[in-house]
């Protein structure tokens, strides 16, 4: 657990703290971003860190100029609030770009030659197209890591990170046991150890103990008697199943499901979103708007949308700029007509008075 000090970054972290991430959740992201300082070489010669955080917007918390102690570091990550809603993970990428890595924001000029490194941690599936922004973003030197906590889509995160994809995607069950990746970073981001220096016969996972080594695996698989090789505890461990959503095991098989809002196709694998609007599954009490999977209420001309978003109310259609009558309107329910004041008379066309 000693302090790497031979690799100096420039590192930004990109947290998801979208709807799905739950507020205990959240909390062991910051306890995993604290640990993750705890290894490294912190300063404003040898590593400088970063952390942004994103849903369907981006907050930058602070920039790679902000902080060059880790205690200052890990007070600023306790206080952390999630943002919830979306998961727009391409905009937080664009945005470290434009904003985050650039020499005004703390980022050194290319000639010092510091590796500039992105850590994504995401327990979702992008709602934004990110293969083109994380392409740019490699080909603009930015190396990728990328987490995918619980429900993370494996294909999402492979289109983002760098390549070799084996040392830059990472999958663990649950926020529970992220931290166990920090032994994994601290051997990346230091050179001088047999694991770094790729020395070493372990399939997945190298652990280094001293000036030796021990084998490890992800997530999902088992040490086998080797102590090199691994092999899969679980059916549906990553990578190991052709499931669109959800993996369910079944005693050495397995068998696909969908997230709420969507059905299983009749190839038993891909998922569609179903219509939320059909009778019997949504509480709007006059129309229903379907959208890919979820939904959301309106009402029948003349009604109005009461603040608990579904039920409707009786718009006054005698309200200023909702009739067309020249003197004077009439409310009857749901419409109106139209009168004259005393001493004229409405006209045929049963809007304007003579």
């Amino acid at each position: 657990d000693t302090a790497c000090k031979n690799r100096p970054l420039d590192l930004v972290f990109i947290i998801d703290s979208s709807r799905s991430v739950r507020p205990e959740e959240f909390e062991k992201v910051k306890i995993f971003l604290s640990k993750m300082i705890d290894t490294l070489d912190v300063g404003e010669r040898t590593t400088r860190v970063a952390v942004m955080n994103y849903a369907s917007t981006v907050k930058v918390e602070f920039p790679l100029r902000t902080y060059f102690d880790k205690a200052s570091m890990k007070e600023a990550i306790s206080h952390i609030e999630p943002l919830s809603t979306g998961t727009m993970t391409g905009i937080a990428i664009q945005t470290a770009m434009d904003e985050v890595f650039t020499e005004e924001m703390g980022t050194r000029p290319a000639t010092f030659n510091i590796p500039k490194v992105v850590i994504v941690v995401t327990d979702g599936r992008p709602q934004d197209q990110v293969q083109d922004v994380a392409a740019s973003a490699r080909a603009a030197g930015i190396e990728i890591y990328a987490v995918g906590v619980d429900r993370a889509d494996m294909q999402s995160l492979r289109i983002m990170a760098s390549e070799p994809l084996d040392e830059h995607v990472f999958y663990v069950e649950t926020y529970g046991v992220i931290e166990k990746l920090t032994s994994k970073f601290r051997e990346t981001f230091c050179a001088a150890n047999v694991c770094a220096l790729g020395t070493h016969d372990c399939e997945q996972v190298c652990v280094s103990n001293g000036g030796s080594y021990l084998c490890d695996c992800y997530e999902g698989y088992t040490l086998n008697p080797d102590r090199r090789t691994c092999s899969a505890v679980d059916v549906c461990a990553p990578g190991r199943h052709e499931c669109d959503q959800i993996c369910v095991s079944n005693n050495g098989s397995y068998g696909c499901e969908c997230y709420e809002g969507y059905t299983l196709n009749p190839d038993k694998k891909t998922c569609s979103a179903m219509d939320m609007c059909a009778p019997g599954r949504h509480d709007c009490a006059q129309v229903c708007l379907s959208n890919d999977g979820s939904y959301s209420c309106d009402c029948f001309e003349g009604y109005m949308l009461n603040p608990d978003k579904k039920t409707c109310s009786a718009g006054d259609m005698c309200a200023p700029g909702r009739h067309d009558c020249e003197q004077v309107c009439v409310r009857d329910d749901l419409f109106y007509t139209c009168d004259c004041y005393q001493g004229y008379t409405l006209n045929p066309d049963k809007k304007t008075c003579s």
